[in-house]
């Protein structure tokens, strides 16, 4: 598979190492266009892959082309690039808020596919919601699944607007998960515990938990009600999250980073 990547920071270079590692492709078919020369040194001595400043020349070389650009840059890259795409070529989009109609008419081309990784895809633990435009075929999106897959779990939608929703939960859900445990780190040094220690068992806490969920196939609910003895300590503690409105608020921060996302793509 030829992949060119328009951009090559941090989410970039997680889908090229991952591409890499999982042998969809090979360093001599991937190009990567950066405009910081730095960047551009990095991947070429880390990966073995062709870099160049120019977007024109690196769409030459790729089947699929990557947009993995910041959002403000995206108007620039789409002038540029207007017009200068194959209609075989398929543009594979990880920016955050930028739609397929968007990206459709700044590129006139049709052949897209929107997505939304998150940053655990940079270690391969990624989960990725990704959407189609008609013209997509099967093969191109074996090739967006395969990509997407590499680095972590990917699930494939046929209505884009569950991309926002995603980007609400699992696109922006890291940052939750990390408060949460910082929160939690700092409650247990407040009650003693020396803060290695704290933040150890915090992890593995939180690490546990998630594979108990994928193992047990049992649902949350019941999860928790198993941990959760009459009395006990723990129900004192979740009573306490209750009466502070802690699934109210939660609630909440989904539903207002949901109505952001709907706001950025418009």
């Amino acid at each position: 598979m030829k992949i060119a990547f328009i951009g090559g920071g941090n989410m970039g270079e997680a889908m090229l190492s991952a591409v890499l590692d999982k042998g969809l492709s090979t360093p001599e078919a991937i190009s990567v266009s950066d405009t910081a020369e730095a960047r551009r040194q990095y991947l070429e001595q880390k990966y073995g892959v062709a870099v160049m400043s120019s977007n024109r020349q690196a769409i030459g070389r790729g089947d699929v082309v990557v947009l993995a650009i910041k959002p403000q840059h995206l108007v620039g890259v789409m002038t540029e690039l207007n017009g200068q795409l194959k209609p075989v070529q398929l543009v594979l989009s990880i920016i955050a808020g930028v739609r397929i109609d968007t990206l459709r008419q700044g590129l006139n081309h049709r052949c897209v596919v929107r997505a939304m990784p998150n940053t655990p895809a940079q270690i391969g633990e990624g989960m990725s919601v990704w959407a189609a435009t008609p013209e997509v075929t099967e093969l191109q999106k074996g090739w967006a699944g395969s990509i997407l897959g590499a680095m972590g779990k990917e699930i494939y939608v046929d209505d884009e607007r569950y991309i926002d929703m995603a980007t609400a939960v699992s696109g922006s859900g890291p940052a939750y998960v990390f408060l949460f445990m910082e929160s939690l780190v700092d409650a247990a040094v407040h009650i003693g515990l020396p803060r290695g220690m704290a933040q150890e068992l915090v992890l593995e806490t939180i690490l546990g938990s998630g594979h108990f969920v994928q193992r047990s196939g049992k649902p949350l609910a019941e999860l928790r009600r198993m941990v959760t003895s009459p009395g006990g300590t723990t129900a004192e503690a979740l009573l306490q999250l209750e009466k502070g409105g802690f699934s109210e608020l939660v609630k909440q921060a989904v539903r207002a980073a949901y109505n952001k996302a709907e706001r950025l793509g418009s």
